[in-house]
């Protein structure tokens, strides 16, 4: 039987990482959600539209291409702003759940990254995580991944985008961000990369089909 792991958590909890790590280790495809809602917000952005358009953001989440999530500017800060605000949209959010779905039901399985992955997109994901940790500690490491990309960031300005996104995702009507009833907890505060890797990889393995 394909095994899919459904991971959740909120922004910069290490939930990506994980993902990658997990998929490379178990040999899944690896899809980073987060990067479509990045993508339908770019592509209205790039119309000249407004952001609040919601007709705009459901006609660019219906004719999303994966080429699309290639594009580098996907992973500046700001993107992760308008993507926040982009996934309210309840007709975005609906165009893009089958993109998911279709991936997630690939034959050989998969692992997906984002924050409704356990309770809307893969209800049935044989593992399911929900990743966490501080909003402070969430803040110094978006910071030092900014900084060492060169993008000049405040501590302060980045903790309370995070303060500020964790409202918006756990407040939104369709899909709020929170932990599916059977998914397991990690929290990532006082775990460097690889003891986080070790955790969620011993929660796969206790979880996975045999």
């Amino acid at each position: 039987m394909p095994m899919v792991i459904a991971i959740d958590g909120p922004a910069a909890s290490g939930k990506g990482t994980l993902a990658k790590r997990l998929a490379a280790h178990y040999g899944l495809p690896h899809l980073d959600t987060g990067l479509l809602y990045r993508a339908v917000a770019l592509t209205v952005i790039d119309a000249g539209r407004s952001l609040d358009d919601h007709q705009a953001a459901a006609r660019a989440a219906s004719s999303l291409i994966a080429d699309r999530l290639a594009d580098p500017r996907l992973r500046e800060r700001a993107m992760g702003e308008a993507a926040s605000r982009i996934s309210a949209v309840p007709a975005v959010r609906a165009a893009l759940l089958a993109w998911q779905q279709r991936f997630a039901g690939d034959a050989s399985g998969a692992v997906l990254d984002g924050r409704d992955i356990g309770t809307v997109v893969c209800p049935n994901a044989q593992v399911k995580l929900f990743i966490t940790a501080a909003p402070e500690e969430r803040a110094r490491r978006r910071h030092l991944e900014l900084l060492r990309r060169g993008e000049a960031a405040s501590l302060g300005a980045i903790l309370d985008d995070i303060v500020a996104r964790d409202a918006r995702d756990a407040q939104r009507s369709t899909a709020p961000l929170k932990a599916a009833t059977d998914a397991v907890i990690l929290d990532t505060t006082d775990l460097d990369a690889d003891a986080a890797f070790a955790a969620a990889r011993a929660i796969v393995d206790r979880a996975r089909p045999h």
